[in-house]
């Protein structure tokens, strides 16, 4: 006879399944996922099933949860390439440009990565080779202005719905596909 512990043991798996699949936000998702591998496991132990529990709990939870967290750690990232930092920091208000973009980006988990880049070209061939997703420069006819470009049209839209800075211009750029098709 099943002891009733185990019947609420049981009954948690779907709810612990559905809460996982209602996450909007990836790392509480990263939570919840490893909840679930853990109550799995303990369910196969109390079935008597201690070698598919210590499985679950070794690769269901463990390492599926790390390899989640690196996925999870990369994708999540907007690269912003700047051109000589430095400088744009002393002339433009580009700390108050910044925290304007992670306040956009900061609803879809995104982070920010900020690369310096020495002169434009580097920067343009970062853009094209798509090493960064939007690039930030001094406007050529105002030294005040900020010129951004992003290659990525959602990101140009979220960007465009927030007020990044009055001195800043936003522009959207296709980048054409480098990759040959076979």
């Amino acid at each position: 006879m099943i002891d009733k512990y185990i019947y609420v043991i049981i009954a948690l798996l779907p709810i612990t399944a559905l809460i996982l699949a209602i996450q909007s936000n990836p790392y509480q998702a990263l939570v919840v996922r490893a909840i679930l591998g853990a109550i799995a496991a303990l369910v196969y132990a109390t079935l008597g099933g201690a070698d598919v529990a210590l499985t679950e709990a070794l690769v269901g939870t463990m390492l599926a949860t790390t390899l989640y967290i690196v996925a999870v750690r990369s994708s999540l990232v907007m690269r912003l390439g700047v051109l000589n930092r430095q400088e744009i920091e002393q002339e433009t208000d580009f700390n108050q440009f910044l925290l304007n973009i992670k306040r956009a980006i900061n609803p879809y988990h995104l982070r920010l990565e900020i690369i310096d880049y020495d002169n434009p070209q580097t920067l343009e061939q970062a853009l094209s080779a798509k090493e960064i997703h939007t690039s930030c420069t001094k406007s050529e006819q105002d030294n005040q202005t900020l010129k951004t470009i992003t290659r990525i049209k959602r990101l140009f839209e979220v960007l465009n719905d927030q007020r990044l800075l009055d001195q800043t211009t936003l522009e959207h750029q296709i980048v054409p596909n480098m990759e040959e098709k076979n």
